[in-house]
């Protein structure tokens, strides 16, 4: 371990607040297909095509087909070892929130309790006129089907329950979110290239309220040159080592 790395640990094992933050190099471990399989009924489409509400208007068929299909490639994923570290982390600190840009329920499935969604949740459906929650059967993603989804109680339309294309966040956890940053003591950043706002604001925000500011990435992104330490390494590979030693120095006697 490095001395920088040992100043995180430092910095974790002290803290009253951890905040992390996770994009998608978080879940890139666990094997989800990409939009567009390369032999795939989706090939033809990009995603700027179909996430977006004119598009689902115009053709609501193709687009709940096409996040059934992404769902059921999500539905088949499992958490990576860096899912399950942040979940123990949360289970060694006083306070800590995950805010994901992910979609894909993975932080839960890994059993972190305080996940907050910025950009929504993939596997959950709504009625765009009612609310009614709903789900989305594997047979909508057939080709041949010809009739949309409709909710059991109003009629209504039934949409994936994630930020389009042209879209705001969710107010409540934008609005969670930053409270959250500026509380923490130390921010981590996990798997993001912190270009898209405004989540891309957070670490900024967790670093002037006196965060201490960790990047983990095994590329370069715009806050690295902003973080304290770039543990340039996947998430899976990174986190569980360091959750190791935070443990180990939390609790000496059980490491």
């Amino acid at each position: 371990m490095t001395s920088v790395s040992a100043k995180l640990v430092d910095a974790l094992a002290a803290a009253e607040t951890v905040v992390v933050l996770t994009g998608a190099g978080a879940s890139a471990e666990s094997g989800i297909a990409t939009f567009r399989d390369p032999d795939g009924l989706w090939e033809q489409f990009s995603p700027e095509e179909l996430a977006n509400v004119e598009a689902f208007l115009d053709n609501p068929t193709l687009v709940q087909g096409w996040y059934r299909y992404r769902q059921v490639a999500i539905e088949e994923a499992a958490p990576n070892a860096g899912h399950r570290a942040l979940t123990r982390l949360e289970q060694l600190v006083p306070r800590f929130a995950c805010i994901t840009q992910n979609v894909d329920n993975l932080h839960q499935e890994a059993g972190t309790e305080r996940v907050i969604e910025l950009h929504g949740n993939i596997i959950r459906s709504y009625c765009i006129d009612c609310g009614e929650p709903h789900t989305l059967d594997a047979s909508v993603a057939a080709d041949d089907d010809p009739e949309p989804v409709r909710c059991d109680e109003c009629g209504g339309l039934i949409r994936p329950d994630v930020v389009w294309f042209g879209e705001r966040l969710p107010p409540d956890a934008i609005a969670s979110a930053n409270a959250w940053a500026r509380d923490a003591d130390v921010f981590l950043c996990v798997g993001t290239s912190a270009v898209v706002f405004p989540a891309a604001d957070l670490p900024l925000e967790a670093l002037d309220h006196g965060a201490y500011l960790a990047d983990v990435n095994p590329d370069t992104s715009a806050v690295s040159g902003k973080a304290q330490v770039h543990l340039q390494a996947p998430a899976g590979e990174a986190l569980p080592a360091l959750v190791e030693a935070v443990a180990a120095r939390i609790n000496p006697e059980a490491a």
